[in-house]
């Protein structure tokens, strides 16, 4: 904050460093940032929690995020999450109890062009099929189901 002086305008980069230095946002964060930039509560909390980027609660060791967005869901990016959840025991916004694997939707990744689209971790993968989706995440966790 101090690197932007405290400008309210800085919002998106200071949470984003936040995330960065404490794995994800907790409402003591959060709270501080919205005392020291002089931004409403309502402000820093809508945008911690309208970007996928951001996480209140920490993740797992790797994160998956499935697009919801409308060419995606067309192409059965629904079904992939269902899938997902119920291989996993774990719905959107949650983490495996292991600590593995945290599942995230996204309204849009803005990658139509390849729908249905997936991240894991960092890499973005179109064209995702349930079993693609399970042998990948499969791959990262003990839960061979």
């Amino acid at each position: 904050m101090k690197r932007h002086r405290y400008e309210p305008d800085s919002l998106l980069e200071v949470l984003h460093t936040a995330q960065e230095l404490f794995g994800f946002l907790n409402t003591d964060v959060l709270w501080h940032v919205t005392r020291a930039l002089r931004v409403p509560p309502s402000r820093v909390f809508g945008v911690a929690t309208f970007y996928n980027f951001f996480s209140l609660a920490p993740r797992g060791a790797h994160t998956c995020v499935v697009c919801m967005g409308t060419a995606c869901y067309v192409k059965g990016s629904a079904a992939v999450l269902a899938a997902i959840e119920a291989a996993h025991g774990i719905r959107s916004g949650e983490t495996t109890p292991d600590g593995a694997l945290s599942l995230v939707t996204a309204r849009c990744l803005g990658a139509c062009g390849i729908a249905p689209a997936m991240v894991f971790d960092d890499r973005i993968v179109g064209g995702i099929t349930v079993d693609g989706a399970l042998h990948q995440l499969n791959a990262w966790t003990s839960h061979e189901r």
